[in-house]
């Protein structure tokens, strides 16, 4: 079935816009919490049959155009060696860190079918349950990203660990992204083969660095996996959608990264990345998450303004400019999907 979303993605003009949420399954859904509440994050991410349960959740209760597998960027870790673990309030843990040579040596490659087999047969079981409904996303954290949690621990506020690595000991880091690349590339590539319709690497930490330090030690490392999954036998070609948050500086590179979609936030207006990267170009977002909160009137007009510049584009998916927050009522997501339907039928 060829569906509107990935339409979309290719750059075809469709009314309505297609929309859906990154974080789309999760916390802000009751349904999410009630399945949630029987089992640690983890223990979910690697269930098939109730990762895909939380999958479907937001299908059937907002309406979105689009499913995203859920799981975690963090998860392809773990088999390349690093302990990983959630807390509540600190987030991610990674140990140990990432830090020398001796660690970077250490860590392997991974082989999908037998490290990850959870998050394939979670897309198989999906695809079977979606068919004929909404196209599936399938995703992964970008190089970069995943590096910054693998030196720094876990999450941080100033990325000084990994920011010091990269300017004292530059050809260490280009050999832990270049491990890192390897295995996004067999994780995306398996998630494709399992049945992924469409895949979005997410840069959540890119935006951190000026355009020369991103030009130097980051981009070369994503145009290296657009370029495998749009080139590896006997896969289909799929969309590959490109998020950088707070990436509004980074327009061109993210651009030269080749993925068919580039997402915004919501700092950076449509408008604006049309008017620097042309009319030829597919954009997905960018509503800002805390804009759920206002009244439905004055949602309504936010919604309009960014479908009116999406207009401009080559294409436009309606997203937010970054994940659902916890706190927003269900009830405002279903409406945001409607009006963003309503508006641009």
């Amino acid at each position: 079935m060829d569906y509107p979303f990935l339409r979309a993605c290719r750059g075809e003009r469709v009314s309505p816009v297609p929309v859906w949420l990154m974080r789309q399954a999760g916390r802000y859904l009751p349904e999410y919490r009630e399945v949630r509440g029987k089992d640690d994050f983890l223990t979910l991410c690697k269930t098939p049959e109730l990762a895909a349960e939380v999958t479907i959740q937001p299908i059937d209760i907002l309406g979105v155009d689009a499913a995203i597998l859920f799981s975690d960027i963090l998860i392809p870790l773990e088999p390349m060696g690093m302990g990983l673990s959630f807390s509540e309030g600190k987030g991610p843990i990674l140990e140990p860190a990432v830090r020398d040579e001796k660690d970077v040596e250490t860590l392997g490659g991974i082989d999908p079918d037998s490290d990850v087999p959870f998050v394939l047969e979670t897309i198989r079981i999906l695809r079977q349950e979606l068919e004929g409904r909404v196209p599936l996303i399938g995703f992964s954290g970008a190089p970069f990203t995943l590096a910054t949690y693998m030196v720094e621990g876990g999450s941080s506020k100033s990325f000084m660990h990994t920011k010091r690595m990269m300017y004292a000991a530059p050809r260490l880091f280009r050999e832990l992204m270049a491990k890192i690349t390897g295995v996004t590339k067999s994780y995306l590539e398996a998630q494709i083969r399992a049945g992924a319709q469409a895949v979005q690497i997410f840069d959540t930490w890119a935006g951190i660095l000026g355009r020369e330090d991103y030009r130097e030690h980051v981009l070369p490392f994503v145009q290296e996996i657009v370029a495998h999954l749009k080139q590896a036998p006997d896969i289909p070609e799929v969309p590959v959608i490109y998020f950088i948050l707070n990436g509004g500086h980074l327009l061109w590179e993210a651009r030269e990264s080749r993925a068919d979609v580039i997402g915004l936030d919501w700092r950076t207006p449509i408008a604006d990345a049309v008017k620097a990267l042309g009319k030829d170009v597919v954009f997905q977002g960018n509503l800002d998450p805390c804009a759920l909160f206002l009244s439905e009137e004055r949602l309504k007009e936010r919604i309009s303004s960014i479908l009116e510049q999406g207009r401009g584009a080559k294409a436009h998916i309606f997203n937010l400019g970054h994940g659902i927050l916890p706190e927003i009522p269900p009830d405002k997501a279903k409406l945001m999907v409607s009006l963003v339907h309503e508006l641009s039928a």
